[in-house]
């Protein structure tokens, strides 16, 4: 479980989450559902995910007819969709808001319940963190998977959706999406609505109504009345005509034909705003590789394991380091190397020795971005020392990334565990002190370290 709230530590006050060693809770502090989902599905190293809505309601039965869903599916598929159920109010109308939760049932592609094969993820990169708003995340991922030749099908299984109030100016709110759609045309084209079979949206008509609107207003401040009052009618009749629509299949209650009045004038401007700073921000955007930074541990992964080794003329590049490290620069992926240092701890290093050691190997393999090191020993009980995700918290704020955008590559379990405790993305490149059951429990491994960078930044898991 992923908590996204803004405050969330981890679980902290989480209400309904059960005390069971089976349930996990990582803390995404309000980076938005893509980075949410990013970080949950890195840390489960199982063949499927499969993503459900914190207000989703799945029956009884539910988990078995996911796997029957999941059986039924041939060894090209990418995902499986569940059916969302959305119930009606009793004795009324919908809200406008309401009929937005109910749209969900005729959505083609949405993670309210999708399960996807876990290769599938590790291909595409997961999640694009760039989309901060629910709607597009899964949209966008939906559109990757089927580029990279697999495909996605419909299920048996039902979820229900109950209803979002959503409150009185929801439909303002979710104008801001129209920012994503920007980001959304700048990755797949024009025609990525035709492909999951979502109609036309309203900014085409958004567009003349704002365009009639500062037409009249700028004719009338010039003087030319004629034009004024012939671009006040075009508002007009294009506002009147988009609120009608609207409140054509809205409740009867005077409250909420006179909010969809309100909106209905400020809906069109706003959704050019937002769907022009939209095109600003995302100018040049191109496909999301998932991961913006690459955290290496260093003894035993970019350098041979010497045993508190504070001489740099006893510093061993691994095969392959330097390739690896240049391989994700080449990438534009940030680079930063968290290591654990305990012999600072028990006093048979210095500081200054750590670092003598850490610019030898800058020497060996060029400069990294970042460094972040734990000289506490394991009795010290601190937050840093891998397997804590401590180290890797704090590379990613160093870097300006969120952990769900950073892969940490190493050579043992605590490595990995550490970045499952993060939210971050590994992989492991076993050495002779790697044990088989960390092997095992691995959710990606490579043979060595420039094929686990090229797993990261190519999509090259299988």
């Amino acid at each position: 479980m992923v908590d996204d709230r803004p405050d969330g530590r981890n679980g902290a006050e989480l209400p309904g989450v059960p005390d069971h060693p089976a349930v996990r809770v990582l803390s995404t502090r309000g980076g938005g559902p893509a980075t949410a989902r990013q970080a949950g599905w890195h840390a489960c190293t199982a063949p499927w995910i499969a993503f459900l809505d914190d207000d989703v309601r799945p029956p009884a039965g539910w988990p078995e007819r996911l796997c029957a869903d999941l059986e039924a599916l041939p060894d090209d598929s990418g995902g499986s969709q569940g059916r969302i159920v959305v119930p009606r109010p009793p004795g009324r109308n919908p809200t406008d808001a309401e009929r937005a939760t109910i749209a969900l049932e005729d959505a083609r592609w949405i993670t309210a319940d999708m399960a996807v094969r876990r290769r599938a993820l590790e291909r595409v990169g997961g999640f694009d963190t760039r989309f901060p708003r629910a709607y597009r995340e899964d949209t966008d991922l939906v559109l990757r998977v089927q580029d990279a030749g697999l495909s996605l099908h419909r299920g048996e299984r039902k979820c229900v959706h109950p209803l979002r109030a959503g409150g009185r100016h929801a439909s303002m709110r979710a104008q801001r999406g129209n920012g994503d759609n920007a980001l959304m045309r700048r990755v797949h084209g024009r025609s990525w609505r035709d492909r999951v079979a979502e109609p036309p949206g309203g900014l085409r008509s958004h567009l003349v109504t704002t365009a009639a609107a500062a037409t009249a207003l700028l004719a009338a401040v010039t003087g030319r009345r004629g034009t004024a009052a012939a671009a006040a009618a075009v508002w007009a009749l294009s506002t009147a005509r988009f609120a009608l629509a609207r409140m054509r299949a809205g409740p009867a209650e005077a409250a909420e034909w006179a909010d969809m009045a309100v909106t209905s004038v400020l809906i069109p401007s706003l959704a050019c705003w937002y769907r022009l700073r939209g095109e600003i921000r995302h100018a040049g955007a191109g496909a999301s590789r998932g991961v913006r930074a690459l955290l290496f541990d260093r003894d035993g992964t970019l350098v041979e394991d010497v045993p508190y080794n504070g001489d740099p003329d006893e510093v061993v590049a691994r095969p392959g380091a330097a390739e690896a490290v240049a391989l994700a620069r080449e990438n534009g992926l940030k680079v930063g190397v968290v290591t654990n240092q305990s012999g600072v701890g028990r006093g048979t290093l210095t500081e200054r020795d750590v670092d003598r050691v850490d610019r030898r190997i800058e020497e060996l393999l060029g400069p990294f971005d970042l460094w972040r090191v734990c000289p506490h020993t394991p009795q010290d009980g601190c937050a840093c020392r891998k397997p804590a995700p401590g180290l890797v918290f704090a590379a990613a704020g160093g870097l300006g990334v969120h952990p769900a955008e950073c892969a940490v590559i190493g050579d043992i379990g605590a490595d990995l565990e550490a970045a499952a405790a993060a939210g971050a993305r590994s992989v492991l490149v076993p050495t002779p002190v790697t044990r088989e059951e960390e092997r095992q429990r691995a959710p990606e491994v490579e043979h060595d370290l420039p094929s686990a960078v090229r797993r990261i930044v190519g999509g090259a898991g299988t």
